[in-house]
C-alpha cells in the first residue's frame, strides 16, 4: 500500500453522524497502525460507576484515597475487560510497555497500575482504560476516505484532559474548526 500514511501517535475525532453510535463525539489516541491493523484508545468516556481506587482495591493493589477521584475510561469496545495504563512515557516497564508517538506508552501490567498511584517513581500523567478500539486490515483507511474522521496532532494536555463531556469540542476547536459548523453529511469531491 503506497499512499499508507500512518497515524500513531495521532487522535481520531470523531465526525457528527457517525453511523457508529458507540464512536459518537469520540476522540481516539492510536496507539498502533500497520496497513492491516490499527489500534487505539477513546479518551472521553468515563467507565459508568467505576473509578481508580475501586479497581485497585479489587485486584488487591494498594489503593490510596484519591484514587477514587481518577476515573477508568472506556477505551473501545474490544476486550472490555483488559486494561491498559496509558501514560507518559517518563515511566515503562521493561517488558510490558509500548512506546509510541511523542512521549506516550502503554502498559497492560499490573505493575503498571501500581506505578500509576505512585508519586514518586510513576508516570507524570496516567489514565487506565477498560478495552481498545480495534480496526481490521484497510477499514480505518475506508472510514477516513468516507470522512468519518478528522485527524489531529496529539496533545497531552488534551489527552489527559478530566474534562471528558467537553473533549471532542476541544479536539475540534484545536483543528480550528467550530463545532457547530461541522455536518453529519459525508461525502466526496
Amino acid at each position: 500500500m503506497d499512499d499508507f500514511q500512518n497515524l500513531t501517535g495521532r487522535l481520531l475525532v470523531a465526525m457528527p453522524g457517525i453511523e457508529d453510535e458507540r464512536f459518537e463525539h469520540a476522540v481516539i489516541l492510536i496507539c498502533a497502525h500497520e496497513p492491516d491493523h490499527a489500534m487505539g484508545l477513546r479518551l472521553d468516556r468515563p467507565a459508568p460507576g467505576v473509578d481508580l481506587k475501586a479497581v485497585l482495591v479489587s485486584l488487591k493493589t494498594e489503593a490510596p484515597d484519591d484514587a477514587a477521584d481518577r476515573a477508568v475510561l472506556v477505551g473501545g469496545p474490544v476486550e472490555r475487560e483488559r486494561g491498559f495504563v496509558l501514560h507518559t512515557d517518563d515511566w515503562m516497564s521493561e517488558d510490558g510497555s509500548l512506546a509510541f508517538g511523542e512521549g506516550m506508552a502503554i502498559t497492560g501490567t499490573r505493575e503498571a497500575l501500581a506505578a500509576m498511584v505512585d508519586p514518586v517513581s510513576g508516570p507524570r500523567k496516567s489514565v487506565l482504560m477498560l478495552g481498545y478500539a480495534g480496526w481490521g486490515d484497510g477499514q480505518l483507511e475506508d472510514e477516513l476516505g468516507e470522512n468519518v474522521w478528522l485527524t489531529a496532532d496529539a496533545d497531552p494536555a488534551l489527552i489527559f484532559d478530566t474534562d471528558y463531556a467537553e473533549k471532542w469540542g476541544k479536539a475540534v476547536a484545536k483543528l480550528g474548526v467550530d463545532p457547530a459548523q461541522l455536518s453529519g453529511q459525508s461525502g466526496r469531491a
